[in-house]
């Protein structure tokens, strides 16, 4: 608790001190916790989250959306997106309910934060990693079903109580890389973006990226997805001018969503005040 108390504390200064330099963190939950939580994940009720798939031109998107647990018919709800990483890949309209989606689905998240939550899954990768001609970093550019995704989200405002004013993309690893292409795609539908342990684009589109509120975490031993290109890219960010953009470092953390960060509500208060 007292790990979350500091985080959220953390995240509260995010949109009043926009010159701060990068943050440094270090996950200290328990492993009493990290099971515990582990275990509520694991546990949630997969059927809360209603299967769709959607049809654009020869693209089929499968994908999973859970509603508020209480629609109110006067009311319209934010939209959060949650990309899977590589390991989410398929067909089954299952596999893309990881951690960091299930974790919009705990009671206590889902009770704070009402919101529909979109979890679509990829057939192939939604982004790939290259090296960039100029710094040497790896740079991530859009796998060829994203503009089907920023589709689908405009066919579910159209059927759902949706605030489009506050669409939230969020993803890990290669659904990271992935939510980063959207906003460079479609930089007009996003209020904000969290990125968890990804690859940025190419660091000259750091201009085009500046627009929308973007929080970045990685950890400081991340091998998978090494965290010198989101270093970089926050360093080109920075230069532009009414960026918002804020980098999360967890110390000695490799691939992974930070542990205090998967059921926390600290950054979720970040994303939906944007």
């Amino acid at each position: 608790m007292m790990a979350r108390a500091a985080l959220l504390l953390t995240l509260a200064c995010l949109t009043a001190n926009l010159a701060a330099q990068t943050e440094l963190l270090t996950d200290r939950t328990t492993a009493a916790t990290q099971a515990a939580d582990a275990t509520l994940l694991q546990n949630l009720d997969r059927k809360v989250w209603t299967a769709g798939s959607f049809h654009s031109g020869k693209n089929t998107l499968p994908y999973r959306l859970l509603p508020p647990a209480t629609v109110d018919g006067a009311k319209r709800y934010p939209l959060v997106i949650v990309l899977h990483g590589s390991g989410g890949i398929g067909h089954d309209n299952l596999s893309q309910l990881g951690a960091l989606a299930l974790s919009w689905s705990a009671p206590d998240i889902r009770a704070s934060f009402p919101a529909y939550v979109l979890a679509p899954q990829f057939p192939e990768r939604s982004a790939n990693y290259q090296r960039s001609a100029a710094d040497g970093l790896l740079a991530a550019s859009p796998g060829p079903n994203l503009p089907t995704l920023t589709a689908l989200v405009d066919d579910l405002r159209q059927r759902y109580p949706i605030d489009a004013k506050r669409i939230y993309i969020t993803g890990f690893s290669m659904g990271a890389s992935a939510a980063t292409q959207a906003l460079l795609q479609r930089p007009s539908m996003f209020a904000a973006a969290a990125a968890f342990s990804g690859v940025p684009p190419e660091r000259s589109a750091a201009a085009r990226l500046a627009t929308t509120p973007l929080l970045i975490v990685h950890g400081t031993a991340d091998r998978d997805n090494p965290i010198a290109p989101d270093r970089a890219m926050v360093a080109a960010l920075q230069r532009q001018p009414g960026a918002r953009v804020r980098l999360l470092e967890y110390q000695g953390m490799p691939h992974q969503v930070p542990d205090d960060m998967l059921l926390s509500k600290a950054w979720r208060v970040w994303l939906f005040a944007q």
